[in-house]
């Protein structure tokens, strides 16, 4: 495994396709006013990397600027991405879960060559006594792709529900908008998801709300219906309202339409 560290991440010479993978799994869970070289977390991950922390900020940088969420908000990022930057993200798009995984493998067993312990969420897990080895790898692979996916969705809500503000992360729920169970290779995707408190991403998850291709709150006939009096204070208020939109990864349209049909054959 030495030598394999050694091939995918050295430290001169052009960017490898495996650095470029981890400076793209950074950028997405990691708010952009965050990305440069005093960031302790990019010092960090450029040393494992074999690259500098300007380095890794450029090329976290250089993702930018594909992103059509930070074109949207005036952010241009670095041009020039080059070929492998723009290959990296069309492979991420093509299927999250896959090439997340890879990410993970990459870091654990740089974790490794350096003696360094298992992320705590995982480490938890893994200590598990009911388990199998095979089925706690597996726990713990499906821990750290779930740890992703809320990182990536929350810090691109700037870690608040898009449709209250809510700001306390005990009360987040990073939602998916296809169901996780639906479709693996879109389900770690950022753009699959909203960043909701957890009774908003409860209603979300039963159809009880959706969005319109503008992202404006829908309610549901059984919502609209309802009389329950805490519902009707609670969503009838945000009816038509535009949700709070991410700095990253803006909800992707044909998820939104794939929900909102589902809210259609459900009423």
């Amino acid at each position: 495994m030495g030598d394999s560290i050694s091939m995918d991440f050295p430290h001169s010479g052009n960017w490898t396709e495996a650095q470029t993978q981890l400076a793209f799994y950074f950028y997405c869970q990691t708010p952009f006013g965050q990305l440069h070289q005093h960031n302790p977390k990019v010092v960090e991950l450029a040393a494992w990397i074999g690259r500098t922390p300007s380095a890794l900020a450029m090329k976290c940088c250089n993702f930018a600027s594909l992103d059509p969420a930070m074109a949207a908000r005036g952010v241009s990022g670095l041009g020039n991405a080059g070929k492998l930057v723009q290959k990296v993200w069309d492979d991420f798009h093509s299927n999250w879960d896959l090439l997340a995984g890879q990410c993970e493998a990459y870091l654990a067993a740089l974790r490794d060559a350096q003696g360094l312990q298992v992320p705590e969420e995982a480490a938890d897990i893994a200590a598990g006594e009911d388990f199998t080895g095979e089925v706690r790898l597996a726990l713990v692979a499906q821990r750290r792709k779930q740890s992703f996916f809320r990182q990536a969705v929350l810090s691109g809500y700037r870690n608040r529900c898009c449709i209250t503000g809510i700001s306390d992360a005990r009360l987040l729920v990073a939602s998916h908008i296809v169901p996780w169970r639906e479709d693996a290779k879109i389900r770690l995707h950022p753009g699959n998801g909203l960043c909701l408190s957890a009774l908003h991403d409860r209603a979300f998850d039963q159809y009880l709300f959706a969005l319109s291709d503008d992202c404006r709150v829908l309610l549901s006939e059984q919502m609209r219906q309802t009389s329950d009096v805490f519902l009707r204070q609670t969503f009838w208020p945000i009816e038509d309202k535009q949700i709070e939109l991410p700095e990253r990864f803006q909800p992707e349209l044909a998820f939104i339409r794939r929900h909102r049909e589902q809210m259609l054959i459900a009423e």
